[in-house]
C-alpha cells in the first residue's frame, strides 16, 4: 500500500510532500499540496493520524475547511471540540483562535 493509499489521499486530490516548511505548526506528519497561491491560497493538507495543528489565528481572512475524507476535530478558543468526516465544511472567520487535525486513529 502506497502512502496516499494509506492516508485516504489521493481520492480527491494528491497529498502533496511532507509539510515541512510548516512543521512547526503542527504536532505529528502533514503533507501540503498547493493547489494554487494566486490570489487567495488554496490547498490540501493531509493528516497523519493523531496529527493536529497548534492554537491559531487568521489574521488577514478566514479560512474554510473541507474535509475530503477520514475523522478528525475543529476547536474554537472556550468551545468544545467538534467531530469532523468527510463532507463537512467549517467556515472560521477570521480573528477566531482555533485548531484542527485527525482523529488518532483516521
Amino acid at each position: 500500500m502506497d502512502r496516499e493509499t494509506s492516508l485516504g489521499g489521493g481520492a480527491v486530490f494528491p497529498i502533496g510532500e511532507k509539510n515541512t516548511a510548516y512543521a512547526k505548526y503542527f504536532i505529528g506528519q502533514s503533507y501540503l499540496n498547493m493547489l494554487t497561491t494566486e490570489g487567495i491560497a488554496i490547498c490540501n493538507v493531509t493528516f497523519e493520524p493523531g496529527c493536529r495543528n497548534n492554537w491559531h489565528i487568521h489574521h488577514k481572512g478566514g479560512q474554510i475547511l473541507l474535509v475530503t475524507g477520514g475523522r478528525g476535530y475543529y476547536q474554537e478558543w472556550g468551545k468544545n471540540a467538534q467531530p469532523l468526516k468527510a463532507e463537512d465544511i467549517v467556515n472560521i472567520p477570521s480573528e477566531v483562535k482555533h485548531w484542527h487535525g485527525a482523529a488518532k486513529n483516521s
